[in-house]
């Protein structure tokens, strides 16, 4: 990753695992996001000897599904500097986006898991940090057929109404909730993953402010996958639907089972995927600038280098300008949100900012390439898929927007 670090107080060992991290990205996750692109089938992106089960494997060796869980659980949340989190994830974006985002979600449930005082869900966490051979895959089912940005709206207090309630329900019956519903194509590791976060609606009355939060083994009966979904960008992204019928979920999986607790820990939810997302694509949107920077040195056009054209270099400084703004914001907001994970419209500014230049920045590397910049042997292209992607999932930005807009009185 080509930019001077600003940030002159990183530790030597927080630099380290730095170099860690570009190493992992550029030796495994770079080429399997590049071969995984390529598989017309999105079934291949998850068969048997597939990249990606490279890039988990290494993901487990490094130890890094443990970063989120305590010390106590056999995590090493407690041992990790918060900058390295931003760091990582700007890593991760820099080496392929849709692995980056997968890896994100990949700890999800194990992580709410360890938030129960109940010793079967601190086990499942534990089992996880153990964990060595990714038998344990996380994903976080939020998204629905007819509920997508309804659920980011459920903070607007005009979202209590019954009409916009979610489609996956929970019905309390003794020791169990049964689950019936679905959860939409756009649930990332949907298709692969073991246990799921799950949104769930326990009171119809209060709309998408009815809600509880799960964790679902989804080896339960009753449950049921689709085929992954064939999509433009991030294919390396494993996404599909999830269906529940009749499924027993035992009483101590519903980790989040008051409705006014979980309107408070969704806006911790949406701090954290926010920030995660603003750290992923700042590292996309420097990918880009990079990949132009070097073409731009080395195409030849008018008997020099385009880059000794001024239109090349202002186009180039102007790409380095938004990057530069949009690491500082992600990054303040992702330590500012360690001490104050309610702080929603922050974090939307960074997403929506990070997301925005990944898309800007893209476009612009594909124009400093000119025809080469659609070809599919230089890797501008795919991020220009990967990035356009970004703006609208885990909220579509305008939407986002609206949302936070009413956390700045």
């Amino acid at each position: 990753m080509g930019y001077l670090e600003l940030d002159m107080e990183l530790s030597d060992e927080v630099k380290a695992m730095q170099n860690e991290a570009r190493k992992f990205g550029s030796d495994v996750m770079r080429p399997a996001g590049i071969e995984l692109d390529k598989l017309q089938n999105p079934a291949d992106v998850y068969a048997e000897g597939s990249a990606l089960w490279d890039v988990f494997r290494k993901y487990r060796e490094m130890g890094l599904h443990q970063v989120g869980i305590s010390k106590a659980l056999g995590g090493m949340a407690e041992d990790m500097d918060p900058k390295f989190r931003a760091i990582f994830a700007e890593e991760a974006g820099y080496a392929d986006a849709g692995l980056a985002i997968s890896l994100g979600v990949y700890t999800n449930p194990f992580k709410v898991a360890a938030l129960s005082k109940d010793p079967e869900l601190q086990q499942l966490a534990r089992d996880f940090c153990e964990d060595t051979k990714c038998e344990m895959i996380g994903c976080w089912a939020i998204t629905e057929p007819e509920h997508g940005s309804d659920y980011i709206m459920a903070l607007d207090p005009a979202f209590n109404d019954p009409k916009c309630g979610p489609d996956l329900t929970a019905e309390l019956k003794g020791d169990e909730y049964i689950l019936n519903g679905q959860k939409g194509a756009w649930v990332s590791n949907g298709t692969i993953a073991t246990h799921a976060t799950v949104h769930v609606k326990l009171d119809s009355s209060k709309g998408m402010q009815g809600t509880g939060l799960a964790v679902v083994p989804l080896d339960l009966p009753g449950i049921s996958k689709g085929k992954p979904l064939d999509k433009i960008g991030q294919r390396a992204l494993n996404q599909g639907e999830i269906f529940f019928e009749e499924v027993k979920l035992p009483k101590k999986y519903m980790v989040v089972p008051d409705t006014q607790v979980m309107t408070v820990m969704f806006k911790m939810i949406l701090t954290g995927a926010n920030t995660g997302m603003a750290c992923a694509f700042t590292g996309l949107a420097q990918a880009a600038f990079d990949e132009a920077l070097n073409y731009a040195k080395q195409r030849v056009q008018g008997g020099v280098p385009i880059f000794e054209h001024k239109n090349i270099k202002l186009k180039l400084f102007n790409m380095f300008r938004k990057v530069q703004a949009a690491r500082a914001l992600s990054r303040q907001v992702a330590l500012y949100a360690v001490k104050n994970p309610g702080a929603v419209h922050y974090a939307v500014a960074a997403k929506v900012t990070s997301t925005r230049t990944a898309f800007e920045v893209t476009s612009d590397a594909i124009t400093i390439l000119g025809g080469n910049g659609l070809a599919k042997e230089y890797v501008i292209e795919k991020m220009f898929r990967d990035a356009r992607a970004s703006m609208i999932e885990d909220g579509e930005n305008d939407i986002l927007s609206i949302a936070a807009s009413c956390d700045l009185t």
